[in-house]
């Protein structure tokens, strides 16, 4: 397919993380971009902004007149049901293409590095991208988070070098051409669209299969995968050491085969973003990145909103929003808030993404949230799902070996929060709780 003969790109659910970021570039070189979505956010108010046509509305009569077969791409995302657009632009012959594979084919002719695993994977390659952008190298970083530094989910405008995140959901990921890259985790989630851990393992190893220089190939210690190990105080290969807590700030040396690299200042809390702070450094090094561009690109990064998002942080009052909805991530979050905040009274406000995760993972959901000293449950985000029986916020409720726990809709949320007396407040979960931050920041802050 030949990007250049396109002049129309039309996404249907323009406005997730992922496409937006895919209209965004192809609205910068000049393509003529539109589409719908279901509901306005943030995101598509952000692209409307910017000149970008989008309707919310499933409905024909919206799609441009001048969108013809020969002139248009659409672009699709998995995560979508059927419309009565997607029907119009099949039964009439139009290019149809999943994200992912449009990705793959912007990223087949530059040097591409590939970011996968069941989690990391934004905050990883937007500290990668972060890295190489700032170290003057010509990229374009295609992300699936708003970072801080840019407010974008696209970094650079480079024509030779691409940062992509390597998406397992609907295998996805096995559309890229990476000549680098590395694999955070490899943790059951999507079970929904594989079945079983094991089904899951085998598609990232077919994903690591498609880098030919295992040199090339940077996997957390641990994983069952041939690849250039990356650790934190272990015999890794890239291992980072010396970690010490210094106004906030982590500061750790870092020992590789070929060098020692000595305090490097990294801003991100938890001992996950350390791991995803390495594993840009190893593959920024391996490409040839000088050392120094490196250290000073990182003490620069200010992270990704919703992984780990400061809202208010006053020496009395904290509070953070993130985007975990798996319960690896959770523990995460929680380790990170008792690392910078020990002794301290933690509210933790969690709304599930999905049904189907919520069931496959329920008892592990409960005791990532049961370390938490309060807990307020919503109710779960459906997002692609209709719901199951049995499978309710009140049924998870009841698994949290918690006794300050409470189910709250949407409409209470704020003034419970306003009544609280934890110094440290978290939002966790990766449905429209994220819409609702703002609104939970102002009122408390006054």
């Amino acid at each position: 397919m030949n990007l250049n003969q396109i002049h129309n790109v039309y996404f249907i659910g323009i406005g997730g993380i992922g496409m937006s970021a895919l209209a965004r570039y192809f609205k910068f070189i000049g393509k003529e971009v539109m589409g719908y979505d279901k509901t306005p956010t943030m995101l598509t108010d952000d692209l409307i902004a910017s000149g970008i046509e989008i309707h919310f509305e499933d409905n024909i009569d919206f799609i441009p007149k001048d969108c013809k077969p020969e002139n248009t791409l659409v672009v699709y995302t998995p995560a979508i049901k059927q419309l009565s657009e997607w029907d119009y632009f099949k039964e009439n012959g139009f290019t149809i293409k999943k994200r992912a594979e449009v990705l793959g084919i912007i990223t087949k002719d530059t040097f591409c590095f590939a970011v996968a695993g069941t989690h990391g994977k934004t905050t990883t390659s937007s500290i990668l991208g972060h890295v190489l952008y700032e170290s003057g190298l010509d990229v374009t970083a295609f992300l699936g988070g708003i970072v801080e530094n840019y407010n974008s989910n696209l970094i650079g405008s480079g024509k030779t070098i691409t940062v992509v995140e390597a998406d397992e959901f609907d295998r996805s990921f096995l559309h890229l051409h990476p000549n680098i890259a590395c694999i955070t985790s490899m943790d059951a989630d999507h079970l929904d669209i594989y079945g079983d851990d094991a089904s899951i393992k085998a598609s990232f190893k077919e994903f690591a299969d498609k880098v030919e220089d295992k040199n090339n190939l940077f996997v957390i210690s641990g994983l069952p995968l041939d690849g250039i190990t990356v650790g934190v105080n272990d015999d890794s290969k890239f291992v980072a050491h010396n970690i010490r807590i210094i106004d906030g700030w982590y500061v750790f040396d870092v020992t590789t085969s070929t060098e020692e690299i000595k305090d490097i200042k990294f801003g991100l809390p938890g001992k996950h973003n350390l791991t995803n702070a390495l594993l840009a450094l190893a593959m920024a090094r391996t490409y040839g990145t000088p050392t120094d561009s490196i250290v000073k690109a990182l003490a620069t990064f200010k992270g990704v909103k919703r992984r780990f998002s400061f809202q208010i942080r006053k020496p009395d009052f904290v509070y953070i929003d993130d985007y975990a909805h798996h319960p690896t991530e959770i523990n995460a979050v929680h380790q990170a808030v008792r690392e910078l905040y020990p002794g301290k009274k933690v509210l933790a406000v969690f709304q599930p993404h999905l049904f189907s995760r919520t069931k496959d993972f329920a008892d592990d959901f409960a005791k990532s949230l049961s370390q938490f000293d309060e807990v307020l449950l919503m109710e779960i985000y459906p997002a692609r799902e209709l719901p199951m029986t049995g499978i309710t916020s009140q049924w998870l409720l009841d698994k949290i070996d918690n006794s300050n726990k409470k189910l709250v809709q949407k409409e209470e949320l704020i003034a419970l929060l306003k009544s609280s007396d934890s110094p440290v407040i978290v939002t966790i979960g990766a449905g429209d709780v994220g819409e609702m931050v703002p609104e939970i920041k102002k009122a408390l802050d006054a």
